[in-house]
């Protein structure tokens, strides 16, 4: 007892509440970037929860391959509509302003999915996720930026790519392959994954919730005008290819997201929903997988790496589809998967790098908005092409105007190394 009221009574130095303080401070930043991870996390795999449900809703309401594009590009169009307007307003009025909404957004979207599976109910749905998808993107990425400085400022930035890119992709492979199992296993497989989400997204919001502000909300903010996509971060050349091999890659991430499913389920004859969602979670899963094996190489490294793969993959994949084997549409999948992940991460890492704290957020809003018109004109340009011709052909040419976009990256990047 005497020992406890002396130590509660011993006065704490200057000295030694100085160096206190800054050890809580920094307890907090790590804790709140393990939060804002996992919100991070939650929110990107929503988005790909009816990714392999979309044969379902095509059996059911006889939606085809090109109306399947159309629910897809509703989203996108939401994504790309938060970023011009929301995407980058965290560099002033703070990220968790931004976060909770987004967050409250997808949950709204959750509850309309568990409302109706009606086309109207269905295309609102995807488009306010969309909506929540673009606000976090950018958002979440510069917050675990600066929780991650705050928590360990003499650190290298390897650990806050790695969580933000896996994430990002990972969570696009988790959420698939979560709703892909829930649908094959347990009862009524429309709602049970949405159900599921839906707890998971209030866990989501309360974590955010809890985490530490990085941004002081400024009292001046500057006149509001949409997200502007800039190349003025420091090295216009290399802006521009970082965002060009986003495109590339969001446009592979389309692909599985979007039709691939379906490709499967009638081309390849395998209606297994939760195949769909492993073949998803494959792809996505060597992407963030190849991310962490490949943190120790070189921007231009990683760069290179992931246009070889993604040239091979996409090769690979539609030489399955003319032979209609799976074992090489899955192999050529992943592979696709891993070049675009790691050529994703390169771009990622040159964009932060690039970009100045006052405008990180809007710099990697711009980036994002390149990678989801990557995402979204692809895999609606294949919708379109699938009412003329097969599927077979139409992917053809998807690989011949892809392995063209990689070698204008490759012959840029190379040219803007030079200068």
């Amino acid at each position: 007892m005497s020992h406890t009221a002396s130590t509660q009574q011993r006065p704490v130095t200057p000295s030694r509440r100085t160096a206190m303080r800054p050890q809580a401070g920094a307890r907090r930043h790590g804790i709140g970037f393990g939060l804002v991870a996992f919100a991070f996390l939650t929110a990107m795999a929503f988005s790909t929860v009816p990714t392999p449900l979309y044969p379902l809703y095509m059996a059911r309401d006889g939606f085809s391959t090109f109306m399947v594009t159309v629910v897809f590009a509703v989203y996108a169009v939401g994504v790309v509509v938060s970023l011009l307007l929301a995407g980058h307003v965290s560099d002033w009025v703070g990220r968790k302003k931004i976060l909770l909404p987004a967050l409250a957004l997808e949950l709204l979207a959750a509850v309309l999915f568990l409302s109706s599976s009606a086309l109207p109910v269905l295309l609102a749905a995807r488009f306010i996720t969309g909506l929540g998808v673009g606000m976090i993107t950018a958002t979440a990425t510069a917050h675990l930026q600066e929780l991650h400085a705050a928590h360990r400022p003499q650190a290298s930035t390897q650990r806050f790519e790695l969580v933000s890119t896996g994430a990002n992709i990972g969570g696009l492979g988790v959420g698939a392959l979560i709703a892909g199992l829930l649908a094959q296993f347990v009862a009524v497989p429309l709602h049970t994954p949405y159900l599921v989400f839906a707890a998971l997204l209030v866990l989501a919001l309360v974590a955010v919730a809890l985490s530490p502000e990085t941004v002081e909300e400024q009292f001046v903010r500057p006149s509001y005008r949409p997200q502007r996509i800039s190349l003025d971060h420091g090295d216009r050349a290399g802006y521009l290819v970082a965002a060009a091999g986003a495109f590339a890659s969001f446009a592979v991430f389309g692909l599985f997201t979007s039709v691939a499913p379906g490709f499967v389920a009638g081309t390849l004859h395998h209606p297994s929903r939760a195949l769909a969602g492993a073949i998803v979670f494959m792809v996505f899963g060597g992407a963030a997988t190849a991310q962490s094996l490949t943190s120790r190489l070189s921007t231009a490294a990683k760069s290179r790496l992931g246009q070889a793969a993604q040239a091979v993959g996409v090769v690979t994949l539609v030489a399955g589809m003319h032979t209609a084997g799976l074992a090489a549409f899955l192999a050529g999948g992943v592979v696709a998967g891993i070049g675009a992940g790691v050529l994703f991460k390169a771009s990622l890492g040159t964009v932060a790098a690039l970009a100045v704290p006052e405008h990180r957020g809007e710099a990697l809003a711009g980036l994002f908005l390149i990678a989801y018109l990557g995402l979204t004109l692809p895999a609606i340009g294949i919708g379109v092409a699938t009412l003329g011709f097969s599927s077979v052909t139409v992917m053809t040419w998807f690989a011949g105007i892809l392995l063209a976009v990689l070698a204008l990256i490759a012959l840029s990047g190379r040219r803007a190394s030079l200068r």
